[in-house]
């Protein structure tokens, strides 16, 4: 009986071998319809949405000629809202940095009650609307504010002028280089900063010798795209600005302004150039993912190395 089954299954062993062999589908692998299909959507609403509405800016502001172009980039209003916008970035991003920092830190190296709170407000001015933003601090440093009385008494002002505008920006961008740090600081731990402590080392050389170099993409991909935020915010500054032009308006606001007054050419000039940062500013991301992901595989391949020579 015993031989019997033995036999059996050896019968059936060798029926299973003499089958073709199976080779399953990926499940990514789509009839080659299906994947052009895809494709073919997703040019399409590229095409409609991004480069189409990119050439056009483009074509309208070259549309009367280079020169009708680089007069509208070099008036003296458009200058003015350049040089603001420049200013109210050089002084929001900086900030953001160092607040940045400062939340990161907070969150990924210490426990402390309140720290769920912390994150969820870190969200907060993305969360807002950026004109609602606006309308907060009009409610607080406006003339009819809670400090509009205490402002005027000692000749401050700070709603529609530049002090509210940075104010507005800097709220308003605040997230973005916090966010980028909080999981880069989480993933490169601690390890290393006691190390150094125990080596020696004192708080700031910690700091600046290893915990910036072990972030330092995270930190510049925020940079990047906290500056480009600042210098296209519309919505929060056109609230706090006041629309006064030559002194508070910002490339955003002049551009509307511009376009209201059916002054396409030079409206689409200056667009141009907010268009080219964020150009710009995707290249400038597109390379840093890249640096940080060929330094992270170049870590990656020197551990093995040094395991084996250990």
């Amino acid at each position: 009986m015993l031989s019997d089954e033995r036999l059996l299954s050896g019968e059936v062993s060798l029926a299973v071998a003499a089958l073709p062999a199976a080779h399953p589908r990926p499940a990514t692998a789509e009839p080659p319809w299906m994947r052009a299909l895809i494709t073919s959507l997703s040019l399409l609403f590229l095409g409609i949405f991004l480069l189409i509405p990119l050439a056009a800016v483009f074509t309208e502001a070259f549309r009367e000629g280079v020169h009708v172009y680089l007069a509208a980039i070099t008036s003296s209003e458009a200058r003015s809202a350049i040089e603001l916008t420049l200013f109210t970035a050089a002084i929001a991003v900086p900030l953001n940095l160092i607040f940045g920092v400062m939340v990161a830190w907070a969150i990924t190296r210490f426990q402390f009650h309140g720290r769920s709170l912390l994150i969820t407000l870190i969200d907060l001015p993305l969360a807002v609307s950026p004109v609602i933003s606006g309308m907060v601090f009009v409610l607080l440093f406006g003339a009819q504010g809670l400090a509009g009385g205490w402002l005027a008494a000692h000749h401050l002002k700070i709603v529609f002028a530049v002090p509210g505008i940075v104010l507005a920006t800097t709220f308003v961008t605040f997230p973005f280089i916090a966010r980028e740090l909080i999981p880069v600081m989480e993933a490169a731990g601690v390890e290393q900063e006691l190390a150094a402590l125990t080596l020696g080392a004192n708080g700031w050389q910690t700091f600046f010798r290893v915990t910036v170099p072990n972030v330092k993409w995270g930190l510049l991909y925020g940079i990047v795209t906290c500056n480009a935020r600042a210098m296209g915010e519309f919505g929060a500054v056109s609230v706090v600005s006041g629309h006064i032009r030559g002194l508070t308006n910002t490339m955003p606001l002049y551009v509307e302004i511009l376009y209201n007054e059916y002054d396409f050419s030079a409206s689409f000039a200056v667009a141009s150039l907010l268009t080219l940062l964020a150009l710009i500013t995707l290249i400038a991301r597109r390379l840093l993912n890249q640096a940080g992901a060929a330094e992270f595989a170049g870590v990656r391949v020197s551990k093995p190395q040094q395991q084996d020579a250990a």
